[in-house]
């Protein structure tokens, strides 16, 4: 006769058997670890579960994703390795069951601000690929009784998968990016062979020569450009870019924008205007990183606006977020294009004449502004103009 426990090893073998090929057949990280964690919460019959990643450049673990994050900015949250519970499983690369969470001198109390509802009970595993450990798979709060060496022993297993479809995602994210980094080398490469080899040529005149030397330099500084924003976007995708989580306050930082580009704005021409609220609240996310996002669509702004154009930043606060807007009246988009803008390498066709870029500047942008819960939309008409809208929930008030 089959008892309960063999009915209940039975289902959670057979749901395991169907989450690995689900995991197999996602290369997307964020969608795979949010797969993994609600497996892990179903196949351990918790409340939740978690996964932090571990950074083997820096030796430090990230907060990365969980079934119960009540704030989405505290993604990123670095976790000590030492003296918490998953530096404990890092370093002793063990799994561990924990039944009074609260009392344990291990437990990293910061986290108690980032999930709904405390720990009290928790499984944790560590996720080991090809011998190298990944982070860590943690089951949060059993629903009934306490977890169990059959849960140990499912998760363990459901880690061992997990990881290594983790490390298959990133590779599968690197290769890709290295083909299309690749790719995109050819054309400055192309041009510094062609001026270099004219340089040399003894019949070239000093005038021309110092053409080429000019043509040299935007090339080699471009690839400069396309190597930083390249290295950018590789860390942000592959998760090894964490947000510094702070409060800050977003009017300070957008005047901080106006400063930059205001002198930028003027040499090319054009009128600059802001209209920037006095009373955005206070908002809960990476400074730095807003900041890069609102320069990069100022910049862009300003490459691709004629002479006499105009460039407007702007802000507009409803109660549930922060909308940031950046106007200009330059060259436009069509809609065909503007599906397309935001990935990684792409450019409009004639774009070039108007100005140099690498193609990942709105890839960045993009992955920023959806790291902080927001969105970036695009409005555009050729030959009239464009407008960048930043969408930032104002969620992270609730403390």
């Amino acid at each position: 006769m089959i008892n309960s426990t063999d009915d209940t090893q039975l289902s959670q073998c057979q749901k395991l058997i169907s989450i690995s090929r689900d995991l197999a057949s996602t290369l997307d990280l964020d969608i795979l670890l949010n797969r993994i964690v609600q497996a892990a919460a179903e196949l351990s019959d918790a409340e939740a579960a978690s996964i932090l990643l571990y950074d083997q450049q820096s030796g430090k673990l990230h907060f990365q994703v969980t079934t119960n994050l009540k704030e989405p900015l505290m993604r990123g949250l670095i976790v000590p390795v030492e003296n918490s519970i998953a530096g404990w499983i890092v370093q002793n690369r063990q799994p561990i069951i924990i039944n009074e969470v609260q009392q344990d001198k291990r437990h990293f109390k910061i986290i108690n601000k980032a999930i709904i509802a405390p720990t009290q009970s928790l499984l944790g595993v560590p996720l080991i690929a090809r011998n190298k450990i990944t982070g860590v798979l943690e089951a949060i709060n059993k629903k009934s009784g306490l977890f169990t060496p059959g849960d140990q022993e499912i998760l363990m297993t459901l880690g061992a998968q997990a990881a290594v479809a983790i490390e298959n995602s990133r590779l599968f994210q690197q290769s890709d990016l290295i083909a299309e980094f690749v790719h995109e080398l050819r054309t400055p490469l192309s041009a510094l062979f062609t001026a270099t080899d004219l340089i040399m040529h003894p019949k070239v005149s000093k005038e021309k020569k110092l053409e080429f030397a000019d043509s040299i330099y935007g090339e080699v500084h471009r690839l400069s450009d396309m190597a930083d924003d390249f290295l950018h976007i590789a860390r942000l995708e592959s998760g090894r870019i964490q947000f510094r989580i702070q409060p800050f306050d977003l009017t300070d930082v957008l005047n901080e924008c106006v400063a930059l580009v205001h002198k930028q704005a003027e040499q090319s021409n054009l009128s600059f205007e802001s209209s920037i609220s006095t009373d955005i609240p206070t908002l809960h996310g990476d400074r730095d990183k807003i900041k890069q996002a609102v320069l990069n669509l100022l910049s862009n702004a300003i490459k691709y606006t004629p002479p006499g154009g105009d460039i407007i930043l702007e802000t507009a606060t409803s109660p549930d977020e922060v909308k940031i807007c950046v106007r200009d009246t330059g060259i436009g988009v069509s809609e065909t294009h503007q599906r397309k803008l935001f990935e990684k390498f792409y450019r409009v066709p004639g774009a070039e004449k108007h100005a140099s870029g690498t193609g990942l500047g709105l890839a960045i942008v993009k992955r920023i502004v959806e790291g902080h819960g927001g969105v970036i939309e695009i409005e555009s008409e050729v030959d009239v103009g464009t407008t960048f809208s930043i969408h930032l929930p104002l969620g992270s008030r609730r403390r």
